[in-house]
């Protein structure tokens, strides 16, 4: 049998994939918890997430006491779901990945990219499979043995039998299954202490519950020791094929990325239509040059606190190695920016919720246009445009945008192919760039006299502001997919 606390050097994370046949069958309460029991054992878990999902990385990472890291296939390419799983997982003993929604659905139109089933094969790891049992018996070997044949190259190593009503209830699962050549590697009975709340875009983040997000995880580590056989799993993902890819680095990912020209052209100026289109974008923001670390460091203030949660680990570590000092503020609680900010960074989460609270920080709104007037470069990605916007429902924000935000009842949801329209501080004029919007608010107008993104794919569209020093827009971006983003913004910090 296979020692928890023995593991051999490996020159590959054994690893797991958790995924399932539909969203709601419990894959976060799963992956969360068995993130959660091998920690306990003593084990260094690397946390991963499929897809963009920016909520249950935050569980993630206090299950492990790791950061928690995504695996995007759509925003970053195939090519960089190995290197990006091999930073993360650097140094662990076990890596355990969250899919997404059922295991073999992607982005829309696009096959099986960007699918739980698609980052399965890319890392060359065995599947478990979570189902939920709550209103079936016999029929759960049919759904198993379909998930498992549809595709040869995806390896369902495993079920784990979630909401089980009774000792009755799993005998008849388990005897059904016997037939359909997967092991059960687990039994979860109905537990309602490992729920956690919801709200209008899924699971309320941790910075929002942070002792009720204890409490919750460590309920769903509990609940996975006791009834998962984790030595099972264990050797299951010791399974797992040897990656040949080298890890991700920040820097080596800066020294080949495409130089930022300087002084950044024309900003705020948008470009010819045809930019909009296929024969006008590029991938890249410029031709490629060597990198070369500053010796001094510029202050990139990035919003953070309960209001802005959604962040990719690999922006602050791109911004870090462009020569970057970057420094967390609470824009609930801090009334100035940082000291000596030159750039600043205001990524997605929930000013919705928070909008009384944010407006009523008049100081730092103040100190948020101000910076503006500078010409000081400032990123803002979705709940970071509604804040840069003269008001949300009804309460004033920080005026540097001529355009109002509310809340709405329609959710908008999806990656996004798009174009830069307008040379930015983030990117030339031509980019192309892919990108994914969450949110459930509307922003009149939705873009400025400089657009900031031509959307491409599933509809034309012109997308976001570009003014000043200001990007600003609803696409949330993966900057490793373009190191030149980051590069380019701590440029243009050490230049305004």
């Amino acid at each position: 049998m296979t020692s928890l606390t023995s593991l051999t050097s490996l020159s590959s994370v054994p690893r797991l994939v958790v995924a399932a046949p539909s969203s709601g069958s419990g894959k976060t309460t799963v992956a969360t918890g068995l993130m959660a029991a091998f920690a306990s054992r003593g084990l260094a878990v690397s946390p991963h997430k499929v897809g963009p999902d920016y909520i249950d990385p935050g569980y993630h990472a206090l299950a492990t006491g790791r950061v928690g890291r995504n695996l995007d296939a759509y925003l970053c390419g195939p090519e960089l779901v190995g290197p990006l799983f091999a930073h993360g997982a650097r140094g662990c003993d076990l890596a355990v990945v969250e899919g997404v929604m059922g295991m073999y659905d992607g982005a829309a139109g696009e096959g099986e990219l960007a699918s739980t089933a698609h980052v399965a094969k890319l890392l060359r790891a065995p599947v478990v499979l979570v189902v939920d049992a709550s209103s079936q018996s016999r029929s759960v070997a049919a759904l198993v043995h379909g998930f498992a044949s549809w595709d040869p190259e995806v390896r369902v190593g495993g079920v784990i039998l979630n909401k089980v009503a009774s000792d009755r209830h799993e005998a008849l699962l388990r005897e059904a299954l016997d037939s359909a050549g997967v092991p059960v590697l687990g039994v979860l009975r109905r537990a309602p202490q490992v729920d956690t709340p919801s709200r209008h875009l899924g699971l309320v983040p941790v910075a929002e519950r942070q002792a009720a997000a204890v409490e919750a995880v460590a309920a769903m580590g509990a609940q996975v020791d006791a009834g998962c056989d984790l030595e099972g799993l264990l050797a299951l993902a010791r399974s797992a094929g040897a990656l040949s890819c080298a890890a991700w680095d920040a820097a080596e990912a800066l020294f080949s990325s495409p130089p930022p020209p300087l002084p950044v052209p024309s900003l705020g100026a948008a470009p010819p239509d045809p930019r909009f289109g296929p024969e006008g974008a590029s991938s890249s923001n410029a031709g490629r040059a060597d990198f070369v670390q500053p010796s001094s460091k510029v202050k990139v203030a990035v919003a953070g606190g309960p209001a802005f949660t959604f962040s990719y680990a690999e922006h602050t570590e791109l911004l870090t190695a462009a020569g970057a000092e970057v420094v967390v503020f609470d824009p609930l609680r801090d009334e100035q920016l940082p000291d000596g900010t030159r750039g600043l960074v205001i990524g997605g989460g929930f000013p919705e919720v928070y909008a009384a609270e944010l407006s009523g920080n008049e100081p730092l709104r103040k100190a948020v246009s101000a910076l503006v007037e500078t010409g000081a470069p400032v990123a803002a990605e979705c709940a970071g445009l509604l804040y840069l916007c003269r008001e949300l429902d009804g309460m004033p924000m920080c005026g540097v945008l001529d355009a109002s935000a509310r809340m709405s009842e329609r959710l908008t949801l999806g990656y996004r192919d798009a174009v830069a329209l307008s040379d930015s501080v983030l990117a030339v004029a031509g980019t192309r760039m892919r990108g994914h919007e969450f949110h459930r608010t509307v922003v009149e107008p939705g873009s400025g006299a400089a657009p900031a993104w031509g959307v491409r794919a599933p509809e034309r569209r012109v997308e976001g502001f570009v003014q000043q020093g200001v990007h600003a827009s609803y696409l949330h971006t993966h900057w490793a997919a373009e190191p030149g983003v980051a590069r380019r913004f701590v440029e243009r910090c050490r230049t305004s």
